[in-house]
């Protein structure tokens, strides 16, 4: 074999561990259609921001390719396609299927095909037996099938990617063996289950955090109803009490929270229930506007500025941000938007001119930017006098959702 692995897929899971590997001396092949992509990594410059990539990019050679039979080159092949959901809460894998139509005439015995990416209970079968009506190789002996989840943070691959347990969730022990010699690499601890196992482990790992970030959303809006400071009764309910642990409210979504949830609501016996989580954190931005709307009035002919669309803090990826929908809703409420984010790709206007005149602000990632008092004193001194800030994070920590900017402004002078 020309490589020892081949990464189909070369997004924000694919990339990171395809570096990874050439950093601990594997012969890579990376594999994507986006020539923008290929020609930034063919010029030694990193397409996103990962935490330490640029530096693994600069010391590592890795041969590109946009053809997936390319991937046929290697002794293993580790698919990290995306994988959406369907507006009827199906799954689509579609391109996985696109990947296994053009290897599997090229496959060889003694290769792998590992499924990294996030995929619904029974696709790792689904694959295998896919394989065993469009090949000839015995799949657990000859061809080798197995789904390795990933479940790394975003802007902790480099970190995490050497300490997090590694699931391999194999057809077979012989398919285990060869895949948790490929990731050992990493000296991460490997666990070797089953693959609807492993399947089902990734998803509920990001339907827990999905459904944890949900739970002080609706207190958020409770308190709302009530007269309450969300910020004081989530401290009253921590506060040395061993069975506490509340989170804090905030903007949840992002491509793997977002929709995993329907990995399991596909076909789930309590239908609906995860759909209810999904509802508390998709109406995050309405409640916003609403409790807005009902401090300073219409926002017609309003300047609003809205810090951050990147889906959570210090990335530049805004896949499934909500903060896109916030803006939506806010221009349907014929508000004058203003947005900045210092890392996203898509333009946006500077900070200085985003809060501009502002009569509101709402703080919709909580990049550490945002969060120091000099960010604050920038605001109390650009935006409204009367400006009213919305800040579900609490960046600066005075404990208050809604604010009026004088009422900050003497804070933020004194820090």
């Amino acid at each position: 074999m020309n490589h020892d692995v081949a990464i189909v897929g070369l997004g924000r899971v694919g990339l990171p561990l395809a570096l990874c590997f050439a950093d601990h001396g594997l012969r890579v092949l990376g594999i994507d259609n986006d020539q923008e992509r290929l020609g930034a990594l063919r010029a030694g410059r990193m397409p996103f921001r990962e935490t330490g990539a640029q530096e693994l990019l600069e010391r590592n050679e890795l041969a590109l390719s946009d053809r997936i039979a390319d991937a046929a080159q290697a002794t293993h092949i580790v698919i990290t396609l995306g994988t959406p959901s369907f507006s009827h809460i199906e799954i689509d894998i579609s391109q996985i299927r696109q990947a296994l139509d053009e290897l599997a005439g090229e496959l060889h015995a003694g290769q792998s095909l590992i499924l990294r990416s996030t995929v619904a209970p029974g696709t790792t079968d689904y694959v295998a037996a896919y394989l065993r009506a469009h090949t000839t190789l015995e799949v657990g002996s000859e061809i080798h099938v197995a789904h390795a989840p990933e479940r790394i943070a975003a802007g902790r691959f480099v970190e995490e990617i050497h300490t997090l347990p590694c699931i391999i969730g194999a057809v077979g022990a012989d398919s285990g063996a060869l895949v948790g010699e490929l990731f050992s690499v990493f000296g991460a601890p490997i666990v070797q289950t089953t693959p609807i196992q492993a399947e089902l482990a990734k998803i509920w790992t990001n339907i827990l955090r999905y459904t944890n970030f949900a739970l002080p959303n609706l207190l958020m809006m409770d308190c709302e109803q009530y007269g309450a400071n969300v910020f004081d009764v989530i401290e009253l309910i921590n506060r040395d009490y061993p069975r506490g642990g509340i989170a804090r409210p905030g903007f949840t979504a992002g491509t793997c929270l977002r929709k995993d949830f329907a990995f399991s609501e596909e076909r789930s016996y309590a239908p609906g229930m995860l759909l209810a989580v999904s509802r508390v954190n998709e109406s995050v931005p309405l409640f916003l506007i609403r409790g807005l709307i009902r401090r300073i009035g219409a926002l017609e002919g309003r300047r609003v500025c809205v810090l951050g669309l990147a889906f959570k803090a210090d990335t530049d990826d805004e896949r499934d941000s909500l903060s896109h929908k916030l803006v939506r809703l806010l221009e349907r409420e014929l508000a004058q938007v203003a947005v900045h984010d210092p890392l996203v790709a898509s333009a946006t206007a500077s900070f200085e001119d985003a809060l501009s005149g502002a009569d509101a602000l709402i703080v919709a990632t909580n990049h550490s930017s945002f969060r120091s008092p000099a960010a604050l004193a920038q605001i109390a001194a650009r935006a409204s006098p009367e400006c009213l800030i919305v800040d579900p994070w609490d960046c600066w920590g005075f404990g208050q959702l809604f604010a009026y900017v004088a009422e900050l402004a003497p804070e933020a002078g004194a820090q």
